[in-house]
């Protein structure tokens, strides 16, 4: 398992976990997946974002997995000012329809990934600096004008 893993950080720790939590799901859940947080929660290596993932694709329920990318995004565009990841979620879930959450949080990701990255950030190809707290702390490049 940890092969087939091997491009995910922590491969090792994560595919026991994902051993464990498979054979827990058959021999105490029958094999199904539980759309209860709680239950999700109690498995190993299962979190409050990976719980939110699961019931977000896989049940459809409106949650807001907030990862390191959604973090980031947000708090540079203003969308949060908050310093923890729950509270991010809380103020996105605020700002953000449940019937679109799903897809505003692999828009951030892959935002996050593709252009807003901690370390050099794309500012003077995206489209939103604007509005990026980031972006106006960069210095100025007057071959790169608006």
């Amino acid at each position: 398992m940890a092969r087939e893993i091997r491009g995910c950080g922590l491969h090792r720790n994560k595919s026991l976990h994902i051993i464990k939590t498979c054979r827990l799901l058959e021999e105490k859940y029958g094999g199904q997946v539980p759309e209860d947080p709680a239950v999700l929660q109690s498995l190993p290596g299962v979190g409050r974002k990976t719980a939110n993932v699961v019931l977000n694709v896989a049940f459809g329920k409106p949650t807001f997995p907030v990862d390191t990318h959604i973090f980031r995004v947000a708090r540079r565009l203003g969308l949060s000012s908050s310093s923890t990841p729950l509270r991010v979620e809380k103020d996105l879930t605020r700002l953000i329809p449940p019937a679109e959450r799903g897809v505003w949080h692999h828009r951030l990701i892959s935002f996050g990934r593709s252009t807003c990255s901690a370390r050099n950030p794309k500012c003077h190809e995206c489209t939103v600096n604007r509005y990026c707290r980031h972006s106006k702390k960069k210095v100025h490049h007057p071959d790169k004008e608006n």
